[in-house]
């Protein structure tokens, strides 16, 4: 387990943070592949919804 070394020898066990980046903006092939399985989840859970009202 890493272990940070403070002034006068004094050990913490906190956390190291990590490596920070900077996130990239999607493309307009992800933002298509985006718009395709939220439309594809959207009907799932509609048929789910209708199957549903079905069986009841």
């Amino acid at each position: 387990m890493p272990y940070t070394k403070e002034e006068g020898g004094i050990l913490n066990n906190f956390a190291r943070e990590p490596k920070m980046y900077k996130a990239e903006p999607p493309t307009g092939d992800e933002k298509r592949n985006f718009a395709i399985i939220g439309s594809l989840g959207a009907v799932l859970v509609a048929a789910v919804i209708a199957v549903a009202a079905f069986a009841s």
